[in-house]
């Protein structure tokens, strides 16, 4: 029976394969936003960018949120129906398995 013995650069190879197959199954546990919209009538949908992550979703009856939000900071945006303006706030926080609570958001004219 033939058998090779394993060199330095086989034994390498495999274990920076393994390593990054195990980093590639290393999963962040995701975040949420809430909050609140007032008028609740006035806003339309909710969304929050980061970089080129952008993740959206409806507003109803003043409430959303925002779930499977990555762990970051992040731009909080509210579209607004005219009369009323879009709201923007910057620095929204999220941390692993948390929900970031914005509280009342109070929509102007």
């Amino acid at each position: 029976m033939f058998c090779m013995k394993p060199n330095k650069i086989t034994v390498l190879a495999a274990s920076l394969a393994m390593a990054f197959a195990l980093f590639a199954f290393t999963t962040f546990k995701n975040g949420s936003i809430s909050g609140t919209v007032s008028p609740s009538a006035a806003a339309t949908s909710a969304y929050v960018v980061s970089g080129m992550d952008t993740m959206r979703t409806n507003i109803q009856n003043g409430a959303f949120e925002i779930r499977e939000v990555k762990p970051g900071t992040y731009k909080l945006v509210i579209e607004a129906i005219a009369p009323y303006k879009n709201f923007e706030k910057e620095g929204v926080v999220v941390k692993e398995k948390k929900t970031t609570d914005v509280g009342e958001i109070t929509l102007q004219q």
